[in-house]
C-alpha cells in the first residue's frame, strides 16, 4: 500500500510517519514538497504518485491570524481538501481529512457527535467546515477525524506555555469556561493508522468520526494538572496549583471567537473500530515526561 502523507512536519504530521510506517510505503511531503496553497499542483502530485491512500495532515491552523487572511485560509483548509478528495477519486485512493471541533458553536454542555449541528464562530472554523463538505461531497473513499485540543511533544503547545510561565511567575491567569478533551498527535496518528487498515477491508466503514482522548476538563483544569505534575516530579515551578487564577473567556479577548463547549462524543468511532480512547490525562503526563526528561 502506497501512503501519501502531506504535512509531514507538523504535530500531527510527525507522528504519523512513525505510525503509518508499519502498514505502508509512506511518501511523506513538507509545505515545499506540498503547498496546500496551490490546490492545482496538488492535484497533480496525486494523479503523478498514484498512492492508494492520502493522508493530510496539513491545514491552515493560525486561528486568530485567519480573521486577517481569509483567502489564505480558505485555500489551505477547503480549496485545497476539495482538489485532494477530486483527484483522490480519479485515481481510487482514500482520503483522510482532520477537521476541529471548531465547527460547531460551542453552545450547551453536552458533547456532540457526528450529527450534530454545525455553526462556526470564526473563519477557521469556517473554513474547516467547507473542506470537510468538500471532501465528503466528492465521491472519493474517505474518512475525516473531527479532533480538538491538539498538542504533541514536538513543537509549542498548552502544557510548555504553562510550564515557562509558572517557572518566572507567582500566579498565572487561565480560562476556566471553554470545556474540550486535550487530544494527543501520537493518539490520533495511531487511531489514524488503525482505522485505514481497517477500511481496507471493510470500506463501509468510510466517513466522519470524532477522535478525541476520553474526559473533559478546562484549560485551567489542563494548567493546573500539568503544574502539579511537573512540581510532582521535580521541576523549578514557583505558581502553586492554588495560585492559577480562573478566568472567563471574556477576561481574554482574542480574534477569533472560541466555542466554549469542545466536547467531542466518540462512541461512532469506539464501535466502529473497536478501540478504547485513554484519558486525556495519561496523554498529557506521557508528553510532559518527553519534555521534561
Amino acid at each position: 500500500m502506497k501512503i501519501l502523507l502531506l504535512g509531514k512536519n507538523g504535530q500531527v504530521g510527525w507522528e504519523l510517519q512513525r505510525a503509518l510506517a508499519p502498514i505502508g510505503h509512506v511518501v511523506a511531503l513538507d509545505r515545499q514538497g506540498a503547498d496546500l496553497a496551490r490546490p492545482d499542483a496538488l492535484a497533480d502530485t496525486v494523479r503523478t504518485l498514484r498512492p492508494d491512500v492520502v493522508v493530510n495532515a496539513a491545514g491552515y491552523t493560525a486561528v486568530d491570524k485567519a480573521e486577517s487572511e481569509p483567502e489564505l485560509a480558505h485555500a489551505v483548509n477547503a480549496a485545497a481538501p476539495a482538489a485532494l478528495a477530486k483527484a483522490a477519486a480519479a485515481v481510487g485512493a482514500w482520503l483522510v481529512h482532520y477537521s476541529t471541533d471548531y465547527v460547531f458553536d460551542g453552545s450547551g454542555s453536552a458533547p456532540r457527535d457526528e450529527s450534530a449541528t454545525t455553526g462556526p464562530l470564526s473563519v477557521y472554523g469556517r473554513t474547516k467546515l467547507e473542506g470537510e463538505q468538500a471532501v465528503a461531497a466528492s465521491g472519493a473513499k474517505h474518512l475525516i477525524f473531527r479532533t480538538s485540543w491538539v498538542y504533541a511533544a514536538r513543537g509549542g503547545n498548552f502544557a510548555r506555555t504553562m510550564l515557562r510561565l509558572a517557572a518566572e511567575r507567582d500566579s498565572l491567569r487561565v480560562v476556566a469556561d471553554q470545556i474540550g478533551a486535550p487530544t494527543g498527535a501520537e493518539l490520533i496518528a495511531d487511531v489514524t493508522a488503525h482505522a485505514i487498515r481497517a477500511v481496507q477491508a471493510r470500506a463501509e466503514l468510510a466517513g466522519l468520526y470524532h477522535l478525541a482522548a476520553a474526559g473533559e476538563t478546562s484549560w485551567h483544569g489542563y494548567a493546573r494538572h500539568v503544574i502539579a505534575w511537573a512540581r510532582g516530579h521535580g521541576q523549578a515551578i514557583r505558581v502553586a496549583p492554588d495560585a492559577i487564577q480562573a478566568i472567563p473567556t471574556s477576561d481574554y479577548p482574542s480574534p477569533a471567537a472560541r466555542p466554549l463547549n469542545s466536547r467531542l462524543a466518540t462512541g461512532k468511532l469506539r464501535e466502529a473500530f473497536g478501540l478504547q480512547l485513554p484519558p486525556w490525562q495519561a496523554g498529557v503526563e506521557r508528553m510532559l515526561g518527553e519534555l521534561l526528561g
